[in-house]
């Protein structure tokens, strides 16, 4: 169901949009788990550091898609708070165009380019061809990846976030049931890992673009019918995709050069690594989407002449994401070696030893990113791209530089570890400045120019 954000006490509507987004992000996260679980578990440690492997690959391909997420569900936020529903209809066939253009794009360019990646993430010979394997059945999904993420954001900008939740809910845990019949029941290694994943996004994604096309129809009509496509609407959406895009990208990228130097020393470190990280991306993923709700609600109330409810929406936002911090910064700090070793069947020292110092390292400082982030939420869901993009680069070219220094000193793979923390800070104490110079009180919020 469709719901006004710009009416209600803002701390009781953000968090009643924001909860089941949440949920989602955990089923969401549920599909990389249960793949390096699978692998991990019923194949082996080098099945595990190939999934790894090429995760950091398709976070390429998730940054596209979070971006024409992003564009759309943000203008159309705008529209629906300024009760414009007939440009609502127009901005989402629109952005459903543009979506699908850029996803024939970068399938060609997985295909044909996918392999050199791998081979320039210097991945090791024992775990190349299974990289390879799953990325090919990934990229072969790509449609599912990018419309089902575009779905997402339309539910986001009308105030549903419910109906998502319970598409993921199903196609997640339908996902890790045929992660283990196709892996442990038909013995398909790695390639049955992909094309679990590859059904399940299927269907979830056909079901969520139904949905759409059906919550669409019950808007109120105009006197004329809604046009399929606008040059005006697809430049307003270009700017928030694509600044969101590089956001995203720029990060895959870094991760990319990052996985590169992990690459370097050896499978026991890359398998450690692999385990860690998708727990830590669980995290971040939180953050990031409950963010994406404080992007929704602040583009409604900027939509409906509003902008003196955005700031008590970030306080709001603020105390829940770190409400969210403290029980993860507790099961990570103290239970981490559990956690890791969940991963894997037999697992070396290497590996265990690399993925629970990873783990105590970060967890501390998911209050300074998660701050970071909901700050970031606010100047996206306000158009403020300039101060969104300084935050995010400067966060990046930090960890990216650091890591490759510290790995080359005496602290080794610690050294990459260490460089999260220190890009988080800075870049936090960039966006709560940009954010307290755009809504500095209780007035009127200033545009970018």
């Amino acid at each position: 169901m469709n719901r006004d954000l710009t009416v209600g006490k803002p701390a009781t509507v953000l968090w009643r949009f924001c909860l089941p987004l949440f949920g989602s992000v955990i089923f969401q996260q549920l599909y990389n788990i249960a793949d390096s679980l699978t692998a991990g578990r019923f194949i082996g440690e080098n099945a595990l550091a190939a999934v790894g492997n090429s995760y950091e690959v398709t976070l390429i391909f998730i940054a596209f898609a979070f971006g024409c997420n992003m564009g759309c569900s943000v203008v159309v936020s705008q529209l629906f708070g300024a009760k414009d529903y007939h440009n609502v209809k127009t901005a989402v066939t629109t952005a459903m165009l543009l979506t699908g253009g850029v996803c024939l794009t970068l399938m060609a360019a997985g295909l044909l380019f996918g392999g050199r990646l791998l081979e320039l993430l210097r991945t090791p010979p024992e775990v190349f061809a299974d990289s390879a394997l799953y990325l090919r059945i990934y990229v072969l999904g790509l449609p599912f990846l990018f419309f089902y993420n575009v779905a997402g954001g339309i539910f986001s900008a009308l105030g549903d976030s419910r109906t998502p939740f319970l598409f993921l809910a199903l196609s997640s845990t339908a996902n890790i049931a045929m992660d283990i019949l196709f892996v442990a029941g038909f013995g398909m290694g790695v390639a049955g890992v992909g094309w679990a994943t590859f059904l399940c996004q299927g269907v979830s994604c056909l079901l969520a673009l139904l949905v759409v096309l059906r919550r669409l129809r019950q808007l109120p009509d105009a006197a004329e019918p809604a046009p399929l496509f606008s040059r005006k609407l697809l430049v307003r959406i270009v700017r928030i995709a694509v600044p969101s895009t590089l956001q995203q990208g720029f990060i895959s990228v870094g991760n990319l050069v990052i996985q590169g130097v992990i690459n370097g020393f050896g499978p026991g470190v890359m398998a450690g690594y692999s385990a860690a990280v998708k727990l830590n991306n669980l995290v971040i993923t939180s953050f990031t989407t409950l963010a994406n709700g404080i992007s929704n609600y602040t583009a409604q109330n900027i939509g409906a002449g509003q902008p003196g409810r955005v700031r008590e929406g970030f306080s709001a936002g603020l105390r829940m994401v770190w409400l969210l911090c403290v029980p993860f910064l507790l099961l990570y700090f103290f239970a981490g070696e559990a956690l890791v070793r969940f991963f894997m069947e037999a697992p070396t020292e290497t590996a265990v030893r690399t993925g629970v110092l990873f783990l105590r390292i970060l967890s501390p400082f998911y209050f300074v990113v998660s701050a970071k982030l909901a700050a970031d939420g606010v100047l996206r869901g306000a158009g403020l791209m300039g101060a969104f993009m300084a935050a995010t680069f400067t966060d990046l070219i930090l960890r990216v530089s650091l890591a490759i220094v510290l790995s080359r000193t005496a602290l080794g793979a610690t050294g990459i570890w260490c460089a999260w923390p220190i890009g988080w800070c800075i870049a936090a104490a960039l966006s709560l400045l940009f954010y307290a110079r755009a809504f500095p009180g209780r007035g009127k919020g200033q545009e970018e120019s």
